[in-house]
């Protein structure tokens, strides 16, 4: 069977819709990087998503062809992720979306090194003939969040984040939101098949001890 990040780290994909604190560890990425409005039909944000799942799925069915990998096993391809900032806003600001800068991702295995990313990238930008100068292999090392999964529309997360922050303040911790600690979303349902009252996400903000 398929090893299922989700299923494997249910602490990091699968959290209850109460929120918890959480540690997370550093991780590899296929990452685009852009900015403005993802819900545009023709922006960046879905041309990166393209890009993404090409660069994924050319990892994952690397054992069918002269590229093998060392140390890889059959897997899930990881949920998208994204990270998110505005400039000069702590936090987000759902009702401007156009001021949106990002960092669309999918976790890599950890038998991924830097070397068969970057085949996987010319061999997709050959098998697509499109341009993949965009994406790149990016390590984050998230460390101490509060998190918790939210079902419902996306514009309807600030519901969920102010019971994340009540819920971090109450355990003694404040946002640690800042140009290296970005809002962070886990997308476990496709927008494009699921209605939004049933759509699930994961929320997740950095957090620090709050300061005496």
């Amino acid at each position: 069977m398929a090893f299922d990040f989700k299923k494997e780290y249910k602490e990091f994909y699968m959290p209850k819709k109460t929120p918890s604190i959480v540690t997370v560890p550093e991780m590899n990425y296929i990452a685009v990087r852009g900015s403005g409005n993802p819900n545009d039909e023709n922006g960046g944000y879905k041309q990166a998503i393209g890009l993404l799942y090409s660069a994924a799925y050319t990892i994952k069915m690397s054992r069918k062809g002269n590229h093998q990998i060392d140390g890889y096993f059959d897997y899930v391809v990881p949920p998208l992720e994204g990270f998110w900032w505005q400039d000069g806003v702590i936090g987000v600001d759902y009702a401007d979306k156009d001021s949106f800068r990002w960092i669309a991702v999918i976790r890599l295995p950890d038998f991924v090194t830097k070397e068969d990313f970057d085949w996987a990238v010319k061999e997709a930008a050959a098998k697509k003939n499109q341009d993949f100068s965009k994406v790149e292999f990016f390590t984050y090392d998230e460390g101490l969040c509060v998190q918790c999964m939210h079902v419902g529309s996306y514009d309807d997360e600030p519901a969920t984040v102010q019971l994340m922050h009540d819920f971090m303040v109450s355990k003694g911790y404040e946002l640690d939101i800042t140009d290296k600690r970005f809002h962070h979303e886990i997308y476990l349902s496709d927008a494009r098949r699921v209605m939004p009252e049933k759509l699930r996400t994961v929320i997740r903000h950095p957090i620090k001890v709050k300061e005496r």
